[in-house]
C-alpha cells in the first residue's frame, strides 16, 4: 500500500485532561497493554457477510482466526515474501509498527520471488506499538468478513508469539493524505476528489446499511486508500464498532477516533452513532474542496481548524472561492464544488440529528459525478438530491479533547492526531 499505511495520535478521553503539549494542545499519557491476549478473548461480530448481514454474536480469538476468508500466514513465510522485512521493503512506519512489501503467489499464497506474484502490503506491529491486541482482532475479525469494493481487502495474518502481522492487498496510489498534503504527488483534479468521495461515502454506507450496522469510528483521509485508478477503500478497522441494536439509539464507548475529524457530540459524552461517521465524512469533504488539514498547527488562530474557519464560506455562493484548493487552479464546476460544499456543511452540522444518512449523501454525490445528465439535459440545471431537513431542540456542547501520541494500521509519514 505504498504511502497507503499510516500512523496516528489518539486522545483518550476517560484519562486525566491536565497534561499539555508545548503546542497548547490538550494531551494525556495514555499507555495500553501489549501483551497477548487471553484465548476467550470475545468481541462482537458477524456472522455472515452479506449486505443486510446479521445480528452481532459474540467470537472467541479462535473463532475470528480461523475464518474461511484469510490464510493463516507463519512468521517464517512473511519473511520471505519481504525479503526478511529489509529496509529496501519498508513502505512507511508509525507508531503502531512499519509496513513492508512483499510478494505472494496470487494462487496458493506462499511466499513469491521479489517482483513475481501478488504484490501485498504488510503490517508488522511493533510489541510496544499504540496499536494493541484487541484493535488487531477486530481488525482481523470485521475484514475477515465483510467484503466490499470500497474497504480494503485483507488477504492473510500472522499471530506467532509476540508476532502480530496483518497482509493487505497494495494499494499502489496510497492514501488520500498523501496525494492532498504531501508535496511531489501531481495534484488531484476535481474529478478524482469527486470519485474518491463517492468511493470513501459507498465505503461508508455499506457499513451503515448493514442490518449489523458497523459505526467506522476513525474515518479520514490518512484512512482512505487509492487503487490505480484512484478508486477509493476504507483501510484500518481496528476502532470499529458495532452500532446500536434494538431500542437502543447510540452506543456508550470510551471515546476513540482523530482530533479534527471526530464529532463534537460523541468527544463531549462518548455516545456514538453512524451519524458520528456522517461528521467524519463532511471534515474530508472538506478537506477535498479546500486542500487543507482537518488540523492544522502551522496556521493562525481559527485557521488551525479546518471546520471553524471554512464554515462561514461553505453556504456562500460568492465566498466559497476563498476556500478552495488552489491546486485546482480554479478548474473546477462553481455549481458542482457549491453543491458539495453544501453537502459538507450539512454532515457538518452540530447537532447529530440533522446531518444527512450516509445513503442520501451518497446519492447526491453520485448525482454530482454524473456527466450523463448534464451532457442529456444542456439547458437544463442539474438538481442536487434532496436532503430531508431536520430540526432538533438538542443544544450543542462542546468539551476539550485529550491528546496523546498512538497509531493505527497503515501510514503516512506525518501524524494525525488520534482520539482516546
Amino acid at each position: 500500500m505504498g504511502n497507503c499505511l499510516f500512523s496516528s495520535t489518539r486522545v483518550d478521553s476517560s484519562q486525566s485532561p491536565h497534561a499539555t503539549s508545548a503546542s497548547g494542545g490538550s494531551r494525556i499519557s495514555s499507555k495500553t497493554s501489549r501483551s497477548s491476549a487471553p484465548s476467550n478473548l470475545t468481541i462482537p461480530s458477524f456472522s455472515d457477510t452479506s449486505s443486510s448481514g446479521c445480528l452481532p454474536t459474540p467470537r472467541t480469538e479462535g473463532e475470528i482466526l480461523s475464518s474461511p476468508n484469510l490464510k493463516p500466514f507463519s512468521l517464517n513465510e512473511l519473511k520471505n515474501a519481504t525479503r526478511n522485512f529489509r529496509p529496501d521493503s519498508l513502505l512507511g512506519e508509525g507508531g503502531f509498527g512499519y509496513v513492508f512489501k512483499g510478494w505472494i503467489d496470487e494462487h496458493t499464497f506462499s511466499a513469491a520471488k521479489p517482483g513475481s506474484g501478488m504484490v501485498v502490503a504488510v503490517k508488522k506491529l511493533k510489541p510496544e506499538g499504540f496499536q494493541g491486541h484487541k484493535e488487531w482482532l477486530t481488525e482481523v475479525d470485521y475484514l475477515g468478513q465483510l467484503h466490499h469494493q470500497n474497504l480494503v481487502k485483507l488477504i492473510g495474518y500472522c499471530l506467532e508469539g509476540e508476532n502480530r502481522l496483518l497482509v493487505y492487498e497494495f494499494m499502489p496510489k496510497g492514501s488520500l493524505e498523501n496525494h492532498l498534503f504531501r508535496r511531489g504527488p501531481q495534484p488531484l483534479s476535481w474529478a478524482v476528489r469527486l470519485k474518491v468521495a463517492v468511493g470513501a461515502a459507498r465505503g461508508l454506507s455499506f457499513l451503515h446499511d448493514l442490518k449489523s450496522q458497523v459505526i467506522y469510528r476513525d474515518f479520514k483521509a490518512s484512512n482512505i486508500l487509492l487503487d490505480a485508478e484512484f478508486n477509493a477503500k476504507l483501510s484500518d478497522f481496528g476502532l470499529a464498532k458495532a452500532g446500536p441494536t434494538g431500542d437502543r439509539t447510540h452506543v456508550s464507548t470510551q471515546v476513540m477516533g482523530t482530533h479534527g475529524y471526530a464529532a463534537p457530540e460523541y468527544v463531549a459524552t462518548g455516545r456514538l452513532t453512524a451519524k458520528s461517521d456522517v461528521y467524519s465524512f463532511g471534515v474530508v469533504l472538506l478537506e477535498l474542496l479546500s486542500g487543507r488539514r482537518a488540523v492544522d498547527k502551522t496556521k493562525v488562530g481559527v485557521e488551525q481548524n479546518l471546520v471553524d474557519w471554512a464554515k462561514p464560506y461553505l453556504g456562500d455562493k460568492r465566498k466559497l472561492f476563498r476556500i478552495m484548493d488552489t491546486k485546482l487552479g480554479g478548474q473546477y464546476p462553481q455549481k458542482g464544488a457549491y453543491t458539495a460544499a453544501t453537502l459538507a456543511l450539512q454532515c457538518l452540522s452540530s447537532e447529530a440529528k440533522l446531518r444527512p444518512r450516509m445513503s442520501e449523501v451518497l446519492a447526491a454525490l453520485e448525482q454530482l459525478e454524473a456527466p450523463k445528465n448534464a451532457s442529456k439535459h444542456p439547458h437544463s440545471e442539474q438538481q442536487p438530491v434532496p436532503l430531508p431537513v431536520r430540526k432538533s431542540p438538542m443544544r450543542h456542547h462542546r468539551s476539550p479533547m485529550n491528546l496523546t501520541p498512538s497509531a493505527s494500521p497503515l501510514l503516512a509519514h506525518r501524524q494525525s492526531p488520534r482520539v482516546y
